[in-house]
C-alpha cells in the first residue's frame, strides 16, 4: 500500500512540475528565407539551456498558438554560433524585429512581457 501511495505522490508531483511547451526551434537558414514573406518578422535569439530564454519561449508558444499568423522563429544560438555572429548578439535572450526588406526595426535584451509582445505586434503588422 505505502508502495502505491508512494507511485502515485511521484505522479502527481511530475504532472504538476511539467514544463509547459515552448517554441520550437527553427533554423536560422529557414528563417531568412522567411523574411520578406510578411511585413514583419520577429526573431527570438537564445537558447534551450537559459532559463529566461525558456520563458520566453513559453510566452511566445502561447502567442503563437493564439495567433498562428505571426512569424515567429526562435534562433538557437548555441546550435548555431554564425546566427549569432550574424545577428551580433551580446546576450540572450534577445528578440529582433526585421522589416521586409531585412532591416532590423526593432531589438530588445532579455524578458518581454506577453503584453508588450502582443502591442508590438499590433503596431509593427499595421
Amino acid at each position: 500500500m505505502k508502495k502505491i501511495v508512494l507511485i502515485i505522490g511521484i505522479f502527481l508531483s511530475v504532472s504538476l512540475f511539467a514544463e509547459e511547451p515552448t517554441l520550437q526551434e527553427t533554423p536560422f537558414a529557414e528563417v531568412l528565407q522567411q523574411v520578406g514573406k510578411h511585413k514583419m518578422t520577429f526573431i527570438e535569439v537564445g537558447s534551450d539551456s537559459c532559463h529566461s530564454c525558456q520563458i520566453m519561449g513559453r510566452k511566445l508558444y502561447k502567442i503563437k498558438q493564439q495567433h498562428p499568423e505571426y512569424p515567429i522563429y526562435f534562433v538557437n544560438v548555441h546550435k548555431e554560433r554564425e546566427a549569432a555572429y550574424r545577428l551580433r548578439i551580446q546576450m540572450i535572450p534577445t528578440q529582433i524585429v526585421v522589416n521586409t526588406k531585412g532591416q532590423e526595426i526593432y531589438r530588445h535584451v532579455g524578458i518581454l512581457s506577453q503584453e508588450e509582445i502582443q502591442k508590438l505586434f499590433e503596431q509593427k503588422l499595421k
